[in-house]
């Protein structure tokens, strides 16, 4: 597949200076908590089923630290998804601190469902612009 989707923090986001992979790491692990509440909730292990990856953290040859987080899937159905921050650019005016969603080539579709309710939990609680898989754009931030 190798398809991009991107979050945008735009004016009016909650993080407008950007977000480190610290942060959005604890983003993920938000993500987990409130699966496992509903699981809670469902007296079922919804979390598995829900969040079928493990976490790890990639660094690039070029840098000493982790640049990419990846997400391993555990079933068979899916495989994986990776995520990264690019910083700002101070050089044009209109850049904006931007995290990307990567579907590797080998992904399989139950990989893009799960990366696109990544993308509006991020984006939602965010507050950001979110530009999915097939180019279409979500507005989470408060326009005026």
């Amino acid at each position: 597949m190798g398809n991009h989707a991107y979050i945008r923090l735009v004016q009016g986001s909650a993080a407008p200076s950007g977000i480190t992979l610290e942060e959005l790491e604890q983003s993920l692990e938000q993500y987990q908590d409130a699966l496992k509440r509903t699981g809670h909730q469902l007296n079922w292990e919804y979390e598995e089923a829900a969040f079928p990856y493990t976490i790890e953290k990639v660094t690039e040859p070029s840098s000493s630290e982790p640049t990419w987080l990846y997400l391993r899937g555990n079933a068979s159905r899916y495989r994986h998804i990776a995520l990264s921050t690019a910083p700002v650019n101070e050089q044009t005016e209109e850049s904006c601190p931007t995290v990307q969603i990567v579907l590797p080539d080998g992904a399989t579709h139950g990989d893009k469902g799960k990366a696109n309710e990544l993308c509006r939990f991020i984006a939602q609680r965010l507050k950001a612009e979110l530009t999915l898989f097939n180019g279409r754009v979500m507005y989470f931030n408060p326009r005026k």
